[in-house]
């Protein structure tokens, strides 16, 4: 900033919103519908004192704007706004509490919570009725102008094709605060993204993209730090432009876009998990951040005739209005800013559903699908969308619209099911397994659509799902009452750790198995950091508030033999999955089509190699199934590849089903570690709780089918319902 500053602000221009410096000064342009004038508060750089206040000198289209010559990058500042304090009406305008920019760029300072940093009087007998008179800028971060100049031009987006995607969701902070290859500075921030090491780890499991929990600048929950805990996963918006100061070793914005530069050179995408859907404010008892305090009224949802009030379809205390044209735009902005300013190449919608409704409910139709869906930038990024929230008609997996990939909890809790040995899911697993057609296969969506994972960051992680029977979370503070109470999980005969070694050896098997399971679906499989080598919540299933090791990435045990073997054994399936397209198909197979005589791309049969009836596919004791596809290789000759899966408590012996082939067997779950082998007998005796992959190349004579041809037969899924 100028060392003098002027008497005013010059008038500027109500585009774009933010803070923008052209480099003679800055243009602040901030939206408020309902306030009847919003003032401008610098602060020194520390920001923690206020040097001059502005009032912003007009008002274009319902966005307040001023340009304040001279101010430069590294600026601090906050906007105060005035209008009616009339709560019963939606309106909380409160002109002693500071407020970030809704389209601030990044944070200086941190949130102190006290009662000040509510707009109305914390301890009175009105509650949110009452207007509050303390200052909130001493506990109130600041925003910062910046500088967004980087050298992007040697970047290269990895564009890796939804068909070769692997997931791999992770923690900022968490992946690096406990690995001693990363330098002690550089832990649980950005920087540490761009470890060699790190990156070789993605590498050797076959990851194409990295998809990071929140990043947003969000506020610990006041309740949460009186427990000494706090929001470690970061759902809990303060900010939709700026990054979490915390994961910031350098305090330069430029160290998340030297991550993602390392990252897209290395061949693998960034995707964030964004949250759209609510903000850090909570419901009319929550503090005064940003949007409360410039439109209460116009940025949330609100119950008709009850405006005091926020619809809660988040379950978190409020709901962001998309309907109103300048939350849409905020939000499309925020996305934009995001793929354009730090070439993010995707995103994952927390509570997906809520971005999706409007007065009359979800609608993939709805005003936010329309804009991204034509958006010259967006619509090329990939798009995941977490297809629930907790409102009326919230449950909408396979609901959305082209173009959007969504989360497939069906996938998730069949997989688990199966594999504990219930009854009565051959045919479900068959309809997942093959890219959950009964729920995509629609409007030319493809098998990618479907977000395929055993385990996430929200519940027990795989080897607590064969580990635990019921969640632990105890260490929450909530009487073990929070988390999801079924897990479809098994211990196995110990609940949590056991010497018992018949214990561990089925653990181990089924967990791979589910692995097995996972890589070689149709669909985009996704695995959760730490899968890959054993990671435990010690059976907490909803650690979002623990930042401690619970929740970090102990890399000593992905050091340790049975580490190793599982990172090995994942690399295994990876590598499979690259190998084989059929494990990969861009198209739903249909099973009507002959590749070869007698061999249709897509059958199901049981361990006797007899094709599945009607009636078998309903017998509840089914624990047994195989599939067989067939198609292209990478060479594009022909391959028939068997998936065996034996779910039972014992040893079956599995027939291939005729003609007779010369087959390999590439994987099998109970002997990890056996190398590609000759089935030299058959029947072939799979272990309990097993899975084998098998693979025959037919003989010359028999045929050869080309990519497209077997692209072109794709239609169903030839599996029940």
């Amino acid at each position: 900033m100028a060392n003098s500053l002027p008497d005013r602000l010059e008038a500027g221009a109500p585009y774009p919103l933010g803070a923008t410096w052209d480099g003679l000064g800055v243009n602040f342009a901030v939206f408020s519908a309902n306030a009847w004038r919003i003032d401008l508060c610098l602060f020194d750089p520390n920001g923690h004192k206020e040097l001059a206040r502005f009032p912003l000198p007009e008002c274009t289209d319902e966005v307040w704007h001023g340009y304040l010559s001279g101010a430069h990058p590294g600026t601090v500042y906050g906007f105060r706004a005035h209008g009616p304090f009339k709560p019963q009406q939606g309106h909380r305008f409160n002109p002693f509490k500071l407020l970030l920019d809704p389209y601030a760029k990044k944070l200086t300072g941190a949130f102190r919570w006290s009662d000040a940093l509510f707009g109305y009087r914390a301890h009175s007998n009105r509650l949110d009725l009452s207007l509050d008179k303390h200052d909130s800028a001493p506990a109130m971060p600041k925003s910062v102008v910046v500088d967004e100049a980087f050298d992007w031009s040697r970047d290269v987006r990895p564009d890796v094709p939804w068909g070769e995607t692997v997931i791999y969701e992770t923690h900022v902070k968490g992946v690096s605060m406990l690995g001693t290859d990363f330098r002690p500075h550089e832990r649980g921030t950005f920087a540490a993204l761009a470890s060699p090491q790190f990156i070789d780890h993605l590498h050797k499991i076959g990851v194409t993209a990295v998809e990071l929990l929140p990043i947003h600048a969000f506020l610990d929950e006041r309740a949460l730090l009186t427990r000494h805990l706090s929001n470690y996963w970061g759902y809990n918006t303060a900010a939709f432009f700026a990054p979490h100061p915390a994961y910031l070793s350098t305090r330069r914005l430029s160290e998340l876009r030297i991550a993602v530069r390392q990252l897209h050179a290395a061949g693998i995408e960034v995707i964030l998990d964004v949250v759209y859907n609510h903000t850090c404010e909570g419901n009319e008892l929550g503090p005064t951040v940003a949007w409360r305090g410039l439109d209460n009224a116009s940025y949330y949802r609100l119950i008709p005739g009850e405006e005091r009030h926020h619809i809660n379809d988040t379950g978190c205390g409020n709901t962001l209005n998309l309907s109103h044209p300048r939350v849409l735009q905020m939000v499309m902005d925020s996305l934009r800013y995001w793929a354009g300013a730090y070439h993010v190449d995707g995103f994952r919608f927390d509570l997906g559903v809520t971005l999706g409704r409007e007065g009359t409910g979800f609608n993939p139709g709805s005003g936010f699908f329309d804009a991204i869906r034509q958006d010259p930038l967006l619509s090329h990024c990939k798009l995941i969308s977490e297809p629930w929230d907790v409102g009326p008609g919230g449950y909408q997996l396979g609901h959305h619209p082209p173009g959007f990939a969504e989360w497939n909890d069906k996938y998730r809790d069949c997989v688990r099911r199966f594999w504990r040995g219930d009854a009565g899911m051959r045919a479900e697993l068959a309809a997942r397994i093959a890219g959950s057609a009964d729920l995509f296969d629609h409007r030319f969506r493809r098998p990618w659509a479907s977000i395929n994972h055993v385990a996430s960051h929200d519940g027990f992680t795989l080897a607590d799902v064969v580990s635990y029977e019921q969640k632990h979370n105890e260490a929450n503070g909530d009487n073990n009452a929070d988390g999801h109470n079924e897990n479809c999980s098994a211990n196995w005969g110990a609940e949590g750790p056991t010497d018992d070694a018949q214990i561990n050896a089925t653990r181990g098997c089924v967990s791979r198995s589910m692995l097995a399971s996972l890589f070689t679906s149709l669909g985009t499989p996704m695995l959760v950091a730490g899968d890959e080598f054993g990671r435990s919540q010690h059976g907490n299933n909803n650690a979002y508030c623990h930042d401690n090791a619970l929740s970090w990435l102990d890399w000593t045990q992905a050091r340790s033999p049975a580490g190793q073997a599982q990172i090995s054994f994942v690399a295994r399936l990876a590598q499979l999955r690259r190998q084989h397209p059929l494990l990969r198909e861009m198209h739903f197979p249909h099973g009507e089509h002959d590749v070869l005589p007698d061999i249709k791309n897509i059958g199901w049969f049981d361990e006797h190699g007899e094709p599945l009836t009607s009636e078998s596919w309903q017998v509840p004791e089914g624990r047994t199934l195989t599939l067989r596809r067939a198609g292209a290789a990478a060479d594009g000759k022909l391959e028939v590849l068997l998936l065996m899966h034996n779910a039972s408590h014992a040893t079956i012996a599995f027939t291939p089903p005729p003609p007779s082939l010369e087959w390999n067997v590439l994987i099998d779950t109970t002997i990890p570690d056996a190398p590609t082998h000759t089935l030299r007998q058959t029947p072939l005796p799979i272990g309990a709780h097993g899975f084998v992959v098998l693979v025959a190349w037919p003989v010359t004579g028999m045929g050869s089918i080309t990519a497209d041809e077997s692209a072109s037969s794709a239609d169903s899924t030839g599996s029940p319902g």
